[in-house]
């Protein structure tokens, strides 16, 4: 029986051709305004696939950091006339010799001005009052540039934007917009088929159930920017193959499938692929210790396939320990699933030969274990705050025991 450590290394290395692909393959070209749309509805982590320039300079031109006055730095310690005011949106026209212009916050600096004093240097010390004033004094002080933004002072025209394979963040689409580019070429998702197994999810009775996998996987996949579909199939394995076949058609680049891999006289995954290059390999994990994968034909083309147990807890658990810090990672997915040595808070057992990953929460700084260990407390997981680490050799754990936690939440 593996490792943890092995069976994630074997998981990786199958993975990382597909991952590599990805990257190679044809981007797809999106609009920001739908990058954003993607990325407020829980879509986002997009990869930038091909560098993006600066077609214009940010700012594209010198304007003011404040409501004030554009005026000559020049005349600091001078009496001025004050002229027309400046809003933002409008291209004003030169500064006369001897003259204030009111100008608000973003607006163009004129020709002529070098710098800006703030309204609340004036006697009234805001607007609308300031607009009625004939002339205001220049603080002695002011220097050029005072209160300007620059042209290009955030970046210069032709200046790197993003390098390929930078995330497309909500500060990058904002960048995007102000310099003008309406679209850009980001890396395609990752495409996975999730594959529930089991003739109890089809059709309707006392003896169904609901495909809890399906909905919860596909749902840990949106997390790390992935694409997915799912199809239920019976424990049948002709039935089961097509199936497959149709799923994966020319579109997954990764089939993940849940139950079937067992001991147990209706395992359709493992007899199905089993023959056909799926390595069972029993993991010394509990949950998840049924675990398989391998490179399989399916629709006529080589297809990773990763195969997690039946149980919705071991699936969960096996996709946060196997698959996720990959898919994340290359998906460019901040780490969220910080990491803690907390002590127990109670008492509890665990079989010293596997590493038991626990369900649990953090309270008043140690570990409480939510319900018990087996896999199908999806409930309980549900409530929990926490992956609790018990490693192997562990078989009683005592109040204060240090333990590992990944928060889930």
């Amino acid at each position: 029986m593996r490792t943890i450590g092995q069976h994630r290394d074997e998981i990786a290395a199958l993975v990382a051709p597909v991952l590599s692909g990805r990257r190679r393959a044809d981007p797809e070209t999106r609009d920001i305004d739908d990058l954003a749309t993607d990325a407020g509805a829980g879509r986002g982590h997009r990869l930038l696939a091909r560098a993006v320039v600066a077609p214009v300079p940010l700012p594209p031109f010198d304007n003011s950091q404040m409501d004030g006055f554009a005026v000559r730095a020049a005349d600091a310690g001078s009496a001025l006339r004050v002229v027309e005011p400046i809003p933002a949106g409008v291209v004003p026209p030169a500064l006369e010799v001897g003259t204030a212009a009111p100008i608000m916050t973003g607006a163009r600096i004129p020709d002529g001005a070098d710098a800006v004093f703030p309204v609340e240097a004036t006697p009234p010390g805001s607007f609308p009052a300031a607009l009625a004033l004939s002339s205001v004094d220049v603080p002695a002080d002011l220097t050029p540039g005072t209160f300007v933004r620059a042209t290009g002072s955030d970046l210069a025209a032709g200046g790197a934007l993003a390098p390929a394979g930078a995330p497309v963040t909500p500060a990058l689409l904002g960048a995007l917009a102000a310099a003008g580019v309406t679209s850009v070429d980001v890396v395609r998702r990752l495409r996975v088929l999730v594959v529930s197994t089991g003739s109890e999810l089809r059709g309707a009775g006392a003896a169904t159930v609901g495909d809890a996998n399906g909905i919860a996987l596909r749902a840990a996949l949106a997390e790390v920017g992935v694409e997915s579909r799912s199809i239920r199939v019976p424990d049948d394995v002709h039935a089961f193959t097509g199936a497959l076949d149709d799923g994966v058609g020319d579109w997954a680049d990764l089939v993940l499938t849940t139950g079937g891999i067992s001991a147990g006289a209706y395992e359709v995954v493992r007899q199905a692929l089993e023959p056909r290059g799926l390595v069972v390999a029993p993991v010394a994990m509990q949950p998840g210790g049924p675990q398989a994968f391998g490179t399989v034909t399916l629709a006529g083309r080589p297809v990773p396939v990763v195969s997690f147990p039946g149980n919705p807890v071991s699936a969960l658990v096996s996709f946060e320990v196997f698959l996720r810090p990959l898919l994340a990672a290359d998906a460019g997915v901040p780490d969220d699933r910080p990491v803690a040595v907390l002590p127990a808070a109670a008492a509890d057992g665990s079989p010293a030969g596997k590493h038991q990953v626990r369900r649990g929460r953090v309270e008043a700084g140690a570990v409480h274990f939510v319900g018990g260990s087996s896999s199908h407390l999806l409930a309980h997981y549900a409530a929990a705050t926490h992956l609790v680490h018990v490693p192997v050799g562990t078989a009683d754990v005592e109040p204060g025991d240090p333990l590992t936690v990944w928060s889930i939440r």
